[in-house]
């Protein structure tokens, strides 16, 4: 038995299967255990389709072409990871399903991206001034695979001093060795001039693997030498002794960390039905529910819904609406929900979503203004909650899709603004030909958002699109564009409160999967 995997490549007018890899042969077995390992590239704005086939293959035989069809999985790599253990089902021909099932688990290769804090002194240091003593810097340097050397840090200098004490500080283990532990790092001690032609006192080699030393309670030191001394002075020690005082390794978190860890993604989106979108029952309109064409709104929320929902087990996404007139008594609302629900505004994954959409339309009418404040309020209420929990349980993406510049933008940049420090990311799409330019100030790429009050941003949480951006292109260029950065948004909302990733065993028990 072997198990043949491939990735679904989308295009515009066809989808193709390219073979990744097959596993091992293992021979009369019916429950195999393959030790093969699929190396895949995992990219969480993209839908990327897989499919796992098994096949039994003849005796004596290795290929594919005369062997017995099993059966096959078709899942995405979102499911796997956001699950850890996929087990689904194998179909076979006319996707009928068996008693045959098939496990996928899956890990995270680990990269460098953790931090180290350290802190050095030195003792006994070579005075280099006549009238005074030396003035002392630690410069620590990367020696690169083709010998050259990458500046690391450059410590402070400590004025008349020679047994300086510098500060701590932090470096990406990337930056520091390029994730080698065994990299030559060479320090070298500098006595400052103001000139610029500062007098070199002494240097040393190390490595990574020889500093973290240290964090085993270990007392690491240095002799800082001077090899033109070592040469010419025949009762030469060396030009001072430089310490590590502090070693700390700083776990970074990665996106599927946490994803890996339980966090779910909380999926909801706002839809504009102010009256500049136009009559929905004129094939002008917006909102037009055309027979086989989907209009920009369904577009924009089918994209990105497609790949929010497989980090979501319930696969319940609330979905509201804003600007229009409401039964029974039709008062407009900023905040109501789009199946009329108020106590439970869920709907029963993105089609659920499409269908509360499309039925709301002939029971509202459209009429403005365009505020979103409202929206952003009440998902953040929602985040507060989870935020006062201090685990990373749950981050809230919210969608909000309107064919206008707002009309709350004071209130909105107050909103956001308090949204910024709550597990939460806001991704705006502009639809139809309207001019967005002052949307763009929500995006915060070109300059720090601030309230009205002047406060700023704890961090960039908006992404601003306008669809016609897209209007030719596929469905998952603009879900790619609108969601490449939330994953660093997570990991920086969860790094800066100091919230670690929950173990697997903390949740997995009690945790279902809708299919």
């Amino acid at each position: 038995v072997c198990v043949c995997m491939s990735a679904g490549v989308q295009f515009t007018f066809e989808s193709v299967c390219v073979c990744v890899d097959r596993t091992e042969v293992i021979r009369s077995s019916s429950s195999p255990v393959f030790s093969k390992i699929f190396l895949v590239d995992y990219y969480f704005e993209e839908v990327q389709r897989l499919r796992f086939e098994l096949h039994d293959i003849s005796s004596g035989n290795n290929g594919l072409r005369d062997a017995d069809f099993l059966g096959a999985m078709e899942c995405t790599l979102g499911q796997i990871v956001s699950q850890r253990k996929l087990i689904k089902a194998l179909l076979k021909q006319g996707n009928t399903a068996g008693k045959s099932s098939i496990t996928v688990t899956a890990e995270e290769l680990s990269g460098n991206d953790d931090y180290v804090e350290l802190s050095f002194s030195a003792r006994k240091l070579d005075d280099k001034d006549f009238f005074s003593k030396s003035d002392p810097f630690l410069e620590i340097f990367r020696i690169n695979d083709d010998g050259t050397e990458s500046l690391v840090h450059r410590t402070e200098t400590i004025m008349n001093n020679l047994s300086p004490v510098w500060k701590s500080f932090k470096v990406s283990l990337n930056t520091l060795c390029s994730g080698d532990h065994d990299r030559e790092l060479k320090c070298t001690v500098w006595d400052w001039d103001s000139n610029g032609k500062h007098d070199f006192i002494g240097e040393f080699q190390t490595t990574f693997k020889e500093v973290r030393a240290e964090q085993e309670g270990k007392q690491i030191q240095w002799e800082c030498i001077n090899p033109k001394y070592q040469m010419k002075k025949k009762n030469y020690r060396n030009s001072g002794v430089v310490i590590l005082n502090h070693c700390k390794i700083i776990k970074m978190y990665s996106f599927l960390d946490y994803i890996m860890g339980g966090c779910q993604i909380q999926f909801t989106v706002a839809i504009d039905f102010t009256a500049s979108n136009g009559d929905p029952r004129n094939s002008c309109s917006l909102h037009y529910i055309h027979p086989y064409q989907p209009n920009e709104y369904l577009k924009a929320l089918v994209a990105v819904g497609e790949i929010c929902q497989d980090y979501d087990s319930d696969k319940m996404f609330p979905a509201f609406g804003f600007g229009a007139l409401i039964p029974p008594d039709f008062k407009v609302s900023h905040d109501f929900a789009v199946n009329f629900d108020e106590d439970n505004p869920e709907c029963a994954g993105i089609q659920g979503v499409v269908e509360a959409y499309q039925n709301c339309l002939p029971k509202i009418q459209l009429y403005g203004p365009t505020n979103i404040a409202p929206i952003i309020q009440k998902v953040a209420s929602s985040a507060s909650e989870e935020m006062h929990t201090k685990e990373a349980m749950e981050y809230f993406i919210l969608l909000i899709l309107t064919d206008g510049v707002i009309t709350d933008m004071a209130d909105t940049r107050e909103a956001i603004v308090h949204a910024s420090h709550l597990p939460m990311s806001v991704i705006i799409v502009g639809v139809g030909n309207a001019d967005f330019t002052d949307m763009q100030i929500l995006d915060g790429d070109d300059g720090i958002l601030r309230s009205p009050k002047g406060e700023p941003v704890l961090r960039d949480i908006v992404q601003f699109v306008p669809f016609k951006d897209f209007k030719h292109a596929s469905p998952a260029a603009l879900a790619k564009s609108v969601l490449a950065e939330v994953p660093n948004q997570v990991v920086d909302y969860y790094n800066a409160k100091g919230i670690k990733p929950k173990c697997m065993s903390d949740y997995e028990s009690t945790r279902t999967f809708s299919p």
